[in-house]
């Protein structure tokens, strides 16, 4: 083969490769496919404006049960709607907690290990006084704002007040108090959560926050929003975070500024790092028992 055969034929070949690398980036994967029927979990879709989506666990159970709402990690709002509304239920396995919370007791293996024997036991007390119950919990796509303040979440926030709890209220047996509902997320889904629900207290008496994606100088903003939620309706508020978790200082920092502005809320700090395994083990087990007890009008643990 001649030189400029050789040079023809390797120039064509790279333009196939390119071609199809091109077409491998602009090939998406299949939409999931749909939830079996009969199963506990509900799909909800949400046309324009909102385009949304949202799983609803939904139990069975002989009388109405408190609503929490569930948002998820920065991880899953990249991936689509589909894969977003279903990261509790696929990514974080909230299936497998929400069952062992029902036959106690836990034991070290059910939190994957990351449980100190004092918090397993209070937790096991708690379980054995009075049995959990469950919680309709809803579980919508967490979009990743640009806008990382109270007044950037307000279109997320009206999406869940004026449409998500309605339609979640709609498909299952639930108690319609505020009271009753909560708020609660991980990561950017826990800073979204206090947003949204220290900003409406007039819908949110139960806000909490797993590992919030806070920065330290936050702290005095987010305590102020908390004082400001509470001097209107009274709200059970909690933060928890774990000993790996980067944010664990800014954590610190808004419990601190909560308390120097007579904010009353718990503070739980459990063994673990900032992972799909914590959101598995003590994240999800610590938000579904808290959210219960609370809504329910019971000490929590």
């Amino acid at each position: 083969m001649r030189t400029d055969e050789l040079e023809d034929s390797t120039r064509r070949r790279a333009m196939l490769g390119i071609a199809a690398l091109a077409l491998g980036a602009c090939r998406r994967d299949p939409p999931p496919p749909p939830l079996p029927s009969g199963g506990p979990w509900k799909e909800l879709s949400f046309a324009a404006p909102d385009e949304q989506r949202a799983l609803v666990l939904v139990q069975p159970s002989p009388k109405p049960l408190p609503v929490l709402v569930a948002l998820h990690g920065r991880g899953e709002s990249g991936r689509g709607l589909d894969v977003g509304a279903r990261a509790w239920r696929d990514d974080y396995h909230m299936d497998r907690i929400d069952g062992r919370l029902r036959a106690p007791p836990l034991v070290p293996g059910d939190l994957l290990d990351m449980a100190r024997p004092e918090r397993l036991a209070r937790l096991n007390a708690s379980l054995f006084a009075d049995p959990y119950q469950g919680l309709v919990v809803v579980c919508p796509y967490t979009p990743d704002l640009r806008d990382r303040s109270a007044n950037g979440a307000q279109g997320f926030a009206r999406f869940v007040t004026d449409a998500l709890l309605p339609r979640a209220r709609a498909e299952a047996s639930t108690i319609s108090t505020r009271a009753a509902t909560g708020i609660d997320g991980v990561s950017m889904g826990g800073r979204l959560a206090l947003l949204v629900g220290l900003t409406h207290p007039e819908t949110f008496g139960a806000v909490g926050a797993l590992q919030p994606a806070l920065r330290a100088e936050e702290a005095p903003t987010f305590a102020a929003l908390a004082r400001s939620a509470v001097d209107k309706h009274p709200i059970a508020l909690r933060l928890v975070s774990s000993d790996g978790d980067p944010f664990l200082t800014a954590v610190r920092a808004l419990s601190e500024e909560l308390n120097k502005v007579g904010v009353a809320h718990e503070l739980v700090v459990t063994p673990g790092p900032h992972d799909y395994a914590w959101n598995r083990g003590p994240g999800g087990a610590e938000m579904l028992l808290w959210h219960e007890r609370v809504q329910r009008g019971l000490a929590p643990p």
